[in-house]
């Protein structure tokens, strides 16, 4: 996460990832959810938010996702999603499956699509599952971990929002699409890249707006979908479909927006493509997500690949730093450094998310104590 987009410590209240946790659990049970989604609801953002993944934590996404659902004459009924959906296998054929979410919320039901893609590749070599009709997963390095915990490489994507504009374009026609990928090892953190691709996560638009913070260059386009190349005020904006135009990875075409536009088309098309459920704005039933799992056993020795991926990540970590930076890190290290901070002092939350908080736990009868 960009220092831009931390909460400045003389701000921030901690709260311990336990404690967050606990409420999370306890709002969506509150909601209605069986407890199995709702605990798959809390690990998923709480995990986000010990990370520093902010912008897919719970100050970011809790209350989205409670917003999608209403309470009516004492009965919990549906917003945008189902809050219990019964979610299926509709399609097996040996190491792929594909899984229809019913309508549920994405991190409620998308671990089990991630098992589902462990247990298969446990047995067959790789595991591949797509799971259609569900809603937002949260963060995608989540799932990649899952795998890295079985000690296979793990690869998870979803169609995010469509709100980024294609090179030459001038409308939102692409979702910010983001990929995770983890794979395990021996003595270092594992390496987990998540990315969307987009210039920026859509998320931390919001995050910006909130801290008040400039956007930097290449990451959004004016109105007309020409590229903002300086750092600018977001304009104001009451509604999430008036969000200024997010760029594809790269900004602009002489420094590769193009590749950043392939690569979201590539994920969409693993997603809603072979999820059978439309692709961009042609989405029919919320969003589809994509899980593979590589067993390395299968493909050579896992010892040696362990091996292997810490001596390069060795190689890189201690590799002579650039003039004005302190040491160079990989994907999944500056993350595991703040998990261990987060755990030790707590999560830093913006005042306006904890008023948040303490808003909806006095609504629902539940005990918050910041």
């Amino acid at each position: 996460m960009l220092e831009r987009f931390h909460v400045p410590t003389d701000e921030a209240i901690f709260v311990k990832p336990k404690e967050i946790s606990k409420v999370i659990y306890q709002i969506f049970i509150k909601l209605g959810m069986n407890p199995d989604h709702a605990n798959n609801v809390s690990d998923v953002l709480t995990y986000a938010d010990k990370r520093g993944i902010d912008s897919h934590g719970a100050s970011n996404m809790l209350r989205m996702y409670v917003e999608g659902f209403s309470k009516s004459k004492n009965k919990i009924s549906t917003g945008s999603m189902n809050i219990n959906p019964k979610w299926k296998i509709v399609n097996d054929y040996g190491a792929v499956a594909k899984i229809d979410g019913d309508g549920g919320l994405g991190c409620a039901i998308a671990p089990y699509g991630m098992q589902e893609a462990i247990k298969r590749a446990k047995e067959f070599g790789v595991g591949s599952v797509t799971i259609m009709n569900s809603g937002h997963f949260g963060a995608a390095a989540y799932y990649a971990n899952m795998a890295v915990e079985e000690n296979m490489l793990g690869l998870a994507t979803t169609g995010g929002g469509v709100g980024v504009v294609p090179t030459f374009s001038s409308e939102k026609l692409v979702g910010l699409n983001p990929l995770a990928v983890g794979a395990p090892t021996k003595k270092n953190p594992p390496f987990i890249f998540d990315a969307s691709m987009s210039s920026v996560a859509g998320n931390k638009i919001e995050l910006a707006r909130r801290l008040g913070v400039d956007v930097m260059p290449g990451w959004v386009s004016d109105k007309d979908g020409v590229p903002l190349m300086k750092e600018t005020k977001i304009p104001e904006y009451e509604n999430p479909r008036d969000k200024p135009m997010i760029l594809p990875l790269g900004g602009t075409r002489e420094i590769g927006s193009h590749k950043g536009y392939g690569l979201a088309l590539i994920l969409e098309i693993l997603c809603g493509g072979l999820g059978n459920n439309g692709l961009g704005p042609f989405r029919r039933k919320q969003t589809s997500h994509h899980f593979t799992v590589y067993n390395i056993d299968a493909f050579g020795d896992l010892e040696e690949f362990m091996e292997d991926v810490d001596e390069y990540l060795d190689k890189l970590k201690n590799s002579k730093p650039a003039p004005g930076f302190d040491k160079v890190m990989y994907a999944g290290l500056p993350e595991h450094e703040e998990e261990k901070e987060r755990n030790h002092k707590g999560i830093p939350y913006h005042p306006e998310v904890i008023g948040w908080f303490r808003s909806i736990t006095s609504e629902l009868q539940i005990d918050f104590e910041y």
